[in-house]
Parts: C-alpha cells; structure tokens; sequence
C-alpha cells in the first residue's frame, strides 16, 4: 500500500484509544476493490487539540470518521453542523471542503451518521409491545439513538451513573421501568474490547422475552451484555448492521458534489 501522502483522497479516524478500528478494514477494502485511488488510516490521538496538526500535514484529506470521546468535544472545532448533528449535538463524520482548483481547505462540516445508521435498524426491532426504550448512556451515541426513535414515536429514558432531570441512575431501575420499556440500547463504551468482562450494571433479572438488549458495540460480536441479557431469554443485537449502515453513509457525505 502507498503512502498515506501519495494517495488522491485520505480519510481517517480519530478517537482514543483505537484498538481495533472496523472502518480501517472496510474502507481500504473498498477502495482496493472499487479501484479508487484513496486510502484510511486511524489516528489515536489522546489530545484533541492534535486535529490541527493532522489536518496540515495531510494536505489530501478529505475525510474523517470521529468516535469516542471526541464525538461532542470536536464541535467546536468544526467550522458548520449539518441540522441532524446540530439537533442531536454529537459528530461522527466531518467533511473536508476544498476549492477546486487550489485544493486549500474552505471549511469544515460535521454530520452525524450514527442517527441514520441506528434509524435504519430500528422497523426490525419494533414489535406491538416495544414502544419505550432505555437508553443506557447520555454521550453522543445515545443522543443519535433517542434522535432515530424520535421519527418512529419510541419514548426513551435515559439511563446514566449521575442523577439529572433527564435522567435515572441504574440504582433506581425497578421492575415495573424494565417492564414497561421493551427496549434496552447500550450506548455506552462498557464492555467494549479489550475490556470485554465489563458490562452496565443493569438488572438484567427483569427481562422476559418481550425485551430486546441492543448493544452499540460490535467487537466482541456477543459482549458480556448480551450474554446476561439472552440468559434471561431476551432477544439480543449487536452494533455491526449499525455500523455498517453509518459507513455507507460516512461516504456518501465525504463525496457528496464530487464528479
């Protein structure tokens, strides 16, 4: 593979830690089989502030991915929002827009494709009796996933280690919450691997069958959450159609107007 510099189009991700990055391998797949000459890396990066270096030296940027923590945190370094990241307050895609003729940056877009992504896994998960969600998380995930059941009529609770007006502690679910909201979405990085032993401390004893457990996380392909959760013979789903879904997306925002 050439250099990240020689190639045409670069995109990225950036986020930390990048254990192991699912878009790594499926853009540079695509790109290799499409015959389009662009390739993508990741950059780890513990600091944000480090964006502004990266963008100079990778004058063939026209892409990146952002994920966890910096998904809220990198708004204020973007220059627009389109109206769904603005609304939901969360970017997980920016747009690198260049003058076509000198290829100078002119600006920088941020979008939210995880909304669209979840949206579009939400009809197979819906059934007469799932019409609540819990949504276990308040960062910029959960905020895209309350943003998709919103177009469906699916109310959500959030559910959060700190108390707020918006928000229930897991100290406080009961049985009667549990039952009354179908759906349980983790939208937290719990459980992710390598920290794959970890999971919401959530009362898992109080799903049926009627529930679905719908984990984010993608890798390990059956988290520990899941596992708990399909012991008490919950309906279980992981992040990978998600995922998938919110790439093809990814792409169609950074080459959106090309020829």
């Amino acid at each position: 593979m050439k250099s990240p510099h020689a190639c045409k189009y670069l995109y990225g991700l950036i986020g930390y830690p990048l254990v192991h990055s699912f878009s790594l391998d499926y853009f540079n797949q695509k790109f290799i089989s499409e015959d389009i000459d662009a390739q993508y890396i990741n950059f780890e990066i513990e600091d944000l502030g480090l964006l502004g270096e990266i963008i100079a030296e990778y004058p063939n940027l026209n892409g990146l991915n952002v994920t966890a923590p910096y998904k809220e945190a990198v708004i204020p370094f973007l220059d627009t929002l389109d109206e769904d990241a603005r609304l939901i307050g969360a970017v997980n895609v920016i747009r690198f827009i260049r003058d076509r003729s000198t290829g100078a940056l002119t600006e920088l877009r941020g979008y939210n494709s995880d909304v669209v992504g979840f949206g579009k896994t939400i009809p197979s998960i819906l059934t007469p009796e799932r019409t609540s969600a819990m949504v276990l998380g308040t960062g910029g995930a959960a905020k895209a996933v309350r943003a998709a059941f919103e177009d469906y009529g699916v109310e959500v609770q959030f559910v959060s280690r700190r108390k707020s007006e918006s928000t229930v502690v897991y100290e406080e679910i009961t049985r009667a919450m549990v039952a009354a909201h179908k759906i349980i979405v983790n939208a937290t990085p719990l459980g992710k691997y390598p920290d794959d032993n970890r999971c919401p401390d959530f009362p898992y004893r109080f799903l049926t069958p009627e529930h679905i457990c719908y984990d984010l996380i993608y890798n390990p392909e059956e988290t520990l959450f899941m596992k708990k959760a399909a012991a008490q013979g919950a309906e279980t789903k992981n992040g990978i159609e998600m995922l998938l879904l919110q790439a093809f997306d990814s792409y169609d925002i950074w080459t959106m107007g090309d020829d």
